[in-house]
């Protein structure tokens, strides 16, 4: 994402209006120069037809795949549901889909389907509209391949070495960090330290090499396409040493929750962990901590949200529970979502009406879509320290937002948020799935309009203002470390009530990664669009892009008895 210390972004985050989970789940705009177009009865019979300002019922398309999918879907157990179609009732679907649910449908051009492949159509079918700030509205509109999409978010595995990286550059000369590494994953095993930075790939010059052949390599090397794949790699880390390591790609587990701690101040003891990912497979691990953080009776608490772009707001709603307990989320909600317009009462997807997300207080069942009985640990806090980037989006904002609903104080420490009060419910449609706007959720204060993040500031005037402290991110120590700036900054804070004496007005000069609009392209672009040398890919882009960064929503019900 770019610097945001300025505004800039959307968010998107999903909500449970009803729930939670990690799976599935318009009309011309008027522009200069153009005459609407009076609609007209859609045509009944024979193949379907393209008509501007008409739009046929979503059921009229659903499931006609132009190559449609055979036998049991291995996620859900049930035979796939597509029949055969076209490449324009695709196309036709996701038009209609739009016009129903899409937060801005009617900002959205009509523009006729045969000009376009059906994922180059779905992706001119969003709002072109700018923010206060002057940045895309609408920057998180995205889709994956639906076996993927599942893999990531179901199983928690992806395939790699077990990076976490920070792109400086991506051009010539490159500069690439770790940010961590995966426990148990093969970087780990090499013990490839935070703030490594990468110097030489197989030989090749990371920094400088501007060849296509290199860059080729480079890219190969970084992105394996299969486990089993070895490669050589020289970091120089901070003491000014190189480090050369092979590592051999494998699926790598991913750990949500680590770096775990209870750390004893003057202020009282503080709980602290790092939280990377809202995935189903955190709960254990969060659920741990925080009965960790009861028995050791923390009085406060700092929250590592800094790489942390976001999941599943279910998970959000009971991380929001587990710090504020049962008293202050009384007869509160963590959030209410609102619809286009067309939509004021009903949830245009699931058909149902709309009631505000509750501040979950038990364990979720997230294989069976339920809440169960057994009960949340909670700290019942009054106010927590939350670790904060660019990187820091969707439903980790949520939680900021849903806290301070319930005028839990919220210190930010960092840098300001990506900005993405926004969010959808992910749809499969012959094996794509689709991620388009469809909602924004607001506090139990009635407050969302955070679109250009949150920042933290010594004197807040302003709803989207945090008390707080401006650090850069500290690579210099590990992730959890008392040494380390963003966690030490917090520490001061809770003891003296203002920030260290270093802290600044200026967001880390790191923060101006790699921008992720339009990430499909980068796959197979090697071009930078400055021109300033050949680009390599930026890491975990499907994941950061099109998981992480967004909210997603699913309904949780009540276990039946």
């Amino acid at each position: 994402m770019t610097n945001k210390v300025s505004m800039i972004a959307i968010a998107v985050c999903a909500s449970l209006a009803a729930g939670c989970g990690g799976g599935s789940g318009g009309s011309a705009v008027e522009r200069e120069g153009s005459t609407p177009t009076a609609p007209t009865t859609p045509p009944t019979g024979g193949s379907p037809t393209w008509e501007a300002g008409v739009f046929e019922p979503q059921s009229e398309f659903i499931a006609k795949c132009e190559s449609p999918r055979t036998g049991i879907d291995p996620f859900t157990g049930n035979a796939y549901p597509d029949t055969q179609g076209s490449a324009l009732e695709e196309k036709l679907w996701l038009r209609s889909w739009t016009n129903d649910t899409y937060l801005w449908y009617d900002e959205v051009p009509d523009n006729d389907p045969e000009n376009f492949t059906v994922l180059g159509y779905f992706d001119q079918l969003k709002t072109t509209e700018l923010t206060p700030s002057g940045t895309a509205k609408d920057n998180f509109h995205f889709s994956q391949p639906t076996d993927e999409y599942n893999e990531l978010t179901q199983s928690g595995v992806s395939s790699g070495y077990g990076f976490s990286f920070e792109f400086v550059r991506n051009t010539a000369p490159r500069e690439l960090i770790v940010r961590y590494t995966e426990p148990g994953s093969p970087a780990a095993n090499a013990n490839v330290p935070r703030g490594a930075r990468l110097m030489q790939v197989n030989g090749i010059d990371f920094v400088n090499d501007s060849t296509e052949a290199g860059v080729n390599a480079i890219n190969e090397a970084l992105f394996p396409d299969d486990d089993g794949q070895t490669n050589s790699f020289e970091f120089m880390l901070n003491d000014g040493s190189s480090m050369s390591v092979d590592i051999t790609s494998a699926s790598v587990a991913l750990s949500p929750v680590n770096n775990v701690r209870v750390i004893n101040t003057t202020a009282g003891r503080v709980g602290y962990f790092q939280f990377n990912r809202f995935i189903r497979a955190a709960q254990p691990g969060l659920i741990d901590a925080f009965n960790q953080f009861v028995d050791e009776n923390v009085t406060e608490l700092v929250i590592d949200l800094r790489y942390n772009g976001g999941g599943l707001l279910a998970l959000a709603s009971q991380v929001s529970f587990m710090v504020a307990g049962p008293n202050q989320t009384n007869n509160a909600f963590f959030e209410r979502l609102q619809f286009n317009d067309k939509n004021p009462t009903t949830n245009p997807v699931t058909g149902g009406s709309l009631q505000p997300t509750p501040f979950y207080s038990t364990q979720i069942d997230y294989d069976a879509n339920r809440l169960t009985d057994t009960p949340l640990p909670s700290l019942s806090l009054t106010r927590i320290y939350v670790l904060t980037t660019e990187n820091t989006c969707s439903a980790s904002e949520s939680v900021m937002n849903a806290l301070r609903g319930i005028d839990v104080e919220v210190v930010q420490i960092g840098a300001t948020t990506c900005g993405k009060p926004y969010g959808f419910y992910p749809t499969d449609n012959c094996g794509e799935t689709y991620f388009t706007i469809q909602f924004q959720g607001v506090n139990n204060k009635g407050f969302g309009d955070y679109a250009d993040g949150f920042m933290p500031t010594a004197n807040p005037n302003f709803d989207f203002e945090l008390p707080g402290c401006v650090v850069e991110d500290d690579f210099s120590a590990d992730l959890g470390s008392t040494d380390e700036a963003l966690l030490a900054a917090a520490l001061e804070y809770s003891e003296t009530g203002s920030c260290p004496a270093a802290s600044g007005a200026q967001s880390s000069s790191l923060a101006s990664n790699v921008d992720i609009d339009g990430i499909r392209n980068a796959e197979s672009d090697l071009q930078s669009t400055n021109n300033e040398g050949l680009a390599i890919k930026t890491p975990n882009e499907q994941w950061e892009s099109l998981i992480l960064h967004n909210r997603i929503n699913e309904p949780v019900l009540r276990e039946e008895r």
